[in-house]
């Protein structure tokens, strides 16, 4: 089940852009696994988080798939979810566990499921791989399958999280110098305005900021473009 290609497309799931997120990730493995797992017509991701969880597909009616499987509570992914093993469905025309998910299956033409399990802490993903033909995955290629994925998954998820870590970081850092700057304007045209000290200035910004409930920040910026539409409308000195 693992081919040269599939092992290529995999690995480059780890290398990180500035578009790189969990949909990408996630997006990335499906059109993998449905172009690199021989006798696979699909694929699925279901990431879950804190009860969340975030679906992608390489075609929209596994997605479909995926979410009704969730809403009738039975099948192959409930079922990985709920043991941490791997589930496989040989035939859906013949299997008789979970047959609201067999008769939905088949309506979308799918007669083969194998659903992987992999622990990437603190998320849970579940790899599906779907088949239009029946006895598409073999236990030996699936054991093989998910070991790789175990492997070059957990590695892309993990340089994902620490990137959006790092990005998020920089975002409130940017965000944090911006407000710096808003609330030192603000305390300049307060202090034009006033005469007062830059300290008197910043405590009346924070008794205001407490009164009206705003942010200290907020209240700067509002200060700031009022100050700014007021210099606009005033007219020029001739």
């Amino acid at each position: 089940m693992i081919t040269p290609g599939l092992a290529r497309d995999l690995a480059t799931l780890g290398r990180l852009g500035e578009d790189t997120s969990t949909e990408s990730v996630l997006r990335g493995l499906t059109t993998a696994l449905a172009a690199g797992v021989p006798g696979c017509s699909g694929g699925s991701a279901e990431h879950w988080r804190d009860q969340r969880v975030l679906v992608s597909g390489s075609h929209s009616e596994l997605i479909m798939l995926v979410e009704g499987e969730r809403e009738l509570g039975e099948g192959p992914s409930a079922e990985a979810r709920r043991t941490g093993a791997r589930a496989y469905v040989p035939d859906v025309l013949t299997d008789t566990r979970w047959p609201r998910y067999d008769a939905l299956a088949t309506r979308w033409g799918v007669r083969s499921v194998l659903v992987v399990p992999i622990e990437v802490p603190p998320a849970l993903l579940l790899v599906g791989l779907y088949s239009v033909r029946p006895g598409a995955f073999s236990p030996q290629g699936a054991h093989s399958l998910t070991e790789m994925l175990t492997e070059q998954v957990g590695v892309a998820m993990a340089n994902m999280w620490e990137f959006e870590e790092v990005r998020t970081d920089h975002a409130q850092l940017q965000e944090a110098l911006a407000g710096r700057a808003l609330i030192d304007q603000a305390k300049g045209i307060i202090m034009q305005t006033s005469g007062c000290t830059a300290e008197a200035a910043f405590e009346e910004l924070r008794r205001i900021s407490q009164h009206h409930q705003v942010k200290v920040a907020d209240l700067a910026r509002l200060l700031v473009e009022e100050h700014q539409r007021k210099s606009r409308r005033r007219p020029a000195a001739g």
